[in-house]
């Protein structure tokens, strides 16, 4: 099966239809059970699209790497965040729109290309929700690629920290390590307490407790 290679064909679009400032979004981070949730807003210049732009999930950590110094040259970039009281007071969903209607408005863009099948309702602009769009689109992938780079290194920088966890390589995704850190250690102000395995062990601790 051949690789479906992104390209520039919706932000022509966009741009055909009177749009001038496309930025393509996309956000990392619906899944830990640990750290915020981080979106990025991307405005490629059409001339400057650094090779080799692909959804960031099919990349090695070493291309993530390159590529986010590349995109941060030539593009104009917005990254912004939704902590863990937000994620935890709102629901993760609109926690994850509420970053991406932050990283579109930091770059005053009037049509925004969301990655996934719902536009966030505050975005403030023209949008088109592209499902998998960070496969498919130029300006979500290099999205995707800043939002994770950026994501991982807050989740090393916690794991400093908080050690014992393993953040610094599963990024706050449940993973055994982490689930038996979160049983043998505790729970930390960065862990997400509407998770279920979280809610779990604080629901735990209050029984033996009470």
């Amino acid at each position: 099966m051949d690789e479906i290679i992104p390209d520039f064909t919706h932000e022509t679009l966009a741009l055909g239809r009177g749009a001038v400032r496309v930025v393509g979004v996309d956000e990392v981070g619906r899944g830990p059970l640990a750290g915020p949730v981080t979106a990025c807003a991307v405005l490629l210049d059409a001339k400057r699209i650094p090779d080799g732009l692909r959804d960031s999930k099919v990349l090695t950590r070493e291309k993530r790497e390159a590529l986010y110094v590349r995109i941060i040259d030539v593009a104009e970039v917005s990254v912004a965040h939704a902590t863990v009281e937000e994620i935890d007071s709102l629901n993760i969903l609109r926690a994850s729109h509420l970053a991406m209607e932050r990283a579109v408005a930091g770059l005053n863009a009037d049509h925004a290309l969301i990655d996934g099948n719902m536009l966030p309702r505050g975005l403030g602009c023209g949008g088109t929700a592209i499902i998998g769009g960070d496969g498919l689109c130029l300006s979500i992938a290099a999205a995707s690629i800043v939002a994770k780079v950026t994501r991982d290194r807050i989740m090393v920088d916690l794991a400093q920290q908080h050690p014992g966890y393993g953040w610094e390589a599963n990024a706050g995704y449940p993973t055994k390590a982490h689930l038996d850190a979160l049983q043998n250690l505790g729970v930390t102000p960065w862990h997400r307490r509407s998770f279920k395995p979280v809610h779990n062990i604080l629901y735990q601790a209050i029984s033996v407790t009470s």
